[in-house]
């Protein structure tokens, strides 16, 4: 277990760059909004992530595992079936990334006409 540290400026900035960092890429919200309904296999997280490579997928849930975000459950049948899961420390996470996605489309005209304009100026 890590401990923590006492709380400085240069700790606060630290954990917010570790923090931020898990959003390094839109694959990693998007797979977080789409786990937000319970657990799901690979195949239809793909579906779900429309244009995420499996690649990509694997690459994401291993990393969201590895901070403690997904659990990645394996049952014992025949073929083997597996799922992946938010953790309680995920659903925390889950929350602040669905209003960023209903800010995202209540405002995507408005976004929009803002580039058009810009575009234009230049």
């Amino acid at each position: 277990m890590v401990n923590k540290a006492e709380w400085t400026t240069s700790t606060a900035i630290w954990s917010t760059r570790v923090s931020l960092a898990r959003m390094d890429n839109k694959w990693t919200a998007m797979v977080v909004i789409a786990l937000g309904r319970g657990a799901r296999r690979f195949g239809e997280l793909r579906t779900k992530v429309e244009g995420i490579s499996a690649k990509v997928l694997t690459e994401t849930l291993r990393s969201l595992e590895r901070d403690g975000l997904v659990v990645r459950h394996v049952h014992a049948e025949m073929p083997p079936r597996v799922e992946y899961e938010l953790t309680e420390l995920g659903r925390t996470l889950h929350a602040p990334l669905q209003a960023i996605g209903r800010w995202a489309e209540e405002h995507a005209e408005e976004v929009l006409t803002a580039r058009a304009a810009y575009d234009t100026g230049r």
